[in-house]
């Protein structure tokens, strides 16, 4: 057990003078009878009152003990776990590059791929999920994990102008974003090992073809399911100026033809989104994958574990005072 304000301990030692103090105003407070000789008393047996007369103290130093660890707030002790679950390996590539922030979507198609990307993974509690971001280069987001929440973090985190920005090199390599995810998949010993390919380009970048790219992936019994994102023809395109920005007409392109065959080779399937409502139902349908069973290793976060000691705290004030006001009721 930890607690999350462990200072709060130190006012245990205000109990220390407490006790000394009850002891030495009890002597004095007292009220005394002056006999000539006590020997007749000293072996009289003591009543159960006598016995009880200093339990009151005790339980009222119990109760403020028990107050202060709960100011400490105890908390439960992080700790590992296997567990088996049923679910699928899955790997997401998605493009990044900069026509990802063509405005045919609302409010652009990289926005709009991360939104639903999100909500499929927050309906796969139990699936395998890792992330590949791609545009003229590659690389892995996230590993896969079954820890959900830093796995939207980080997709989250996945900026819009990323490629614009040169923080990865602009361009589309669809062979690349699909190799790594592969090579995250590769090794995986599971009946349901699944890459979800979302672009909206033709391959024009990276030192792997989407084709070889889509033989490795059957060679490992991976099936890729591609998803072309946007429309066709022109499309609004936000372009920074002279320091600001302007949206100007641009022609749109999707290889649909090579994203067909890189599913058809894999045993997936490929689907075309044009809009939100499309790119959801897609997710809807991948939904429905096998799933297979396999060992996790979860993480039990802290919670707050003062629920015990405020209940032990609640019996020892009723008993003090109930004993206060019974048999060791004092009278003036």
């Amino acid at each position: 057990m930890t607690f999350a304000n462990p200072y709060y301990l130190l006012l245990l030692l205000l109990l220390m003078p407490y006790v000394v103090w009850y002891f030495l105003w009890r002597e004095k407070s007292e009220p005394s009878l002056r006999l000539s000789d006590t020997t007749a008393l000293a072996h009289a047996p003591k009543s159960l009152r006598q016995r009880l007369v200093h339990l009151p103290f005790i339980l009222r130093c119990i109760t403020i003990a028990l107050l202060i660890i709960i100011l400490a707030r105890p908390q439960t002790s992080n700790s590992w776990r296997n567990t088996s679950v049923e679910g699928v390996h899955i790997m997401m590539a998605i493009d990044v590059s900069t026509s990802m922030l063509s405005m045919d979507f609302d409010p652009n198609r990289i926005e709009v791929a991360k939104k639903v990307a999100a909500e499929f993974i927050s309906d796969r509690p139990n699936d395998n999920i890792g992330l590949t971001v791609f545009a003229g280069e590659a690389f892995t987001q996230c590993p896969m994990t079954t820890d959900h929440a830093s796995l939207l973090n980080l997709l989250n985190s996945v900026r819009t102008d990323m490629a614009e920005s040169g923080i990865i090199e602009d361009g589309t390599a669809i062979g690349m974003g699909l190799s790594n995810a592969v090579a995250r998949l590769k090794d995986v010993k599971a009946k349901s090992k699944v890459v979800i390919l979302l672009t909206d380009g033709s391959n024009n970048r990276g030192d792997i073809s989407p084709m070889t790219a889509a033989d490795i992936a059957k060679s490992f019994g991976i099936r890729v399911y591609t998803i072309a994102i946007g429309k066709e023809g022109v499309v609004q395109y936000p372009m920074q100026v002279g320091g600001h920005v302007e949206y100007i007409p641009v022609e749109s392109q999707i290889d649909t033809k090579t994203l067909a065959d890189i599913s058809h080779t894999t045993d997936g399937e490929t689907y075309r989104a044009t809009n939100a409502g499309e790119l959801r139902q897609i997710y809807r349908d991948i939904d429905k994958l096998e799933k297979t069973k396999f060992n996790v290793k979860k993480y039990d976060k802290y919670y707050d574990a003062y629920m015990p000691f405020a209940l032990l705290t609640f019996l020892s004030l009723v008993i003090e005072i109930l004993l206060r006001l019974t048999i060791l009721k004092r009278l003036p």
